[in-house]
């Protein structure tokens, strides 16, 4: 299934301003918050994780931390729904790619298991800091930055600040 508009479009025009889409995404956090609570996803990744584990051991299901987590509910279908959203936008603008990009493949080689190991290991890495910290960047960085939390924006600034160093101790900024 394709859409005809789609086709005629210039696919480096965004499809609405950057400002249209912040205002967007402000209301529905807004909308989101009243309805149900801050967002966050890290904990969902934990939860699911609690599910797992008790489908082979089902005593773990017992213990006080896992009661009333267990079940599938808004935070579930927001994980889902951000992965779906994620795959629809790709196979919209036909841009799925699997491909290593380029300037990893100068700096480290071509190999995708070396990518996807190393992408999954960064991963882990940080959903365990999320966890450790109390939230993920969507909960810090788009529920706690706009409940004005310090502890969310000395989080986006270390966050920014990490991000940066990373990518230049791995890749030569002079030779980008």
């Amino acid at each position: 299934m394709t859409l005809t508009w789609w086709k005629t479009r210039d696919p480096e025009e965004p499809l609405i301003p950057w400002w249209a889409a912040g205002a967007v995404i402000g209301l529905l956090l807004t909308l989101a918050v009243a309805i149900a609570a801050p967002i966050g996803m890290s904990r969902e990744f934990a939860y699911t994780g609690g599910r797992l584990v008790s489908l082979f051991v089902p005593q773990v299901a017992n213990n006080p931390y896992w009661q009333g987590k267990l079940g599938i509910g808004w935070e579930t279908m927001l994980v889902l729904g951000a992965f779906l959203g994620g795959a629809l936008a790709a196979w919209l603008t036909r841009k799925p790619s699997l491909e290593v990009p380029s300037l990893w493949v100068q700096r480290f080689g071509a190999d995708r298991r070396k990518r996807y190991l190393v992408a999954f290991v960064g991963g882990f890495i940080m959903l365990f800091g999320a966890r450790l910290a109390g939230g993920c960047t969507s909960g810090h960085m788009i529920s706690g930055v706009s409940q004005l939390a310090l502890s969310s924006f000395i989080f986006a600034v270390t966050i920014f600040l990490t991000g940066m160093l990373t990518a230049k101790a791995l890749y030569d900024w002079r030779r980008a």
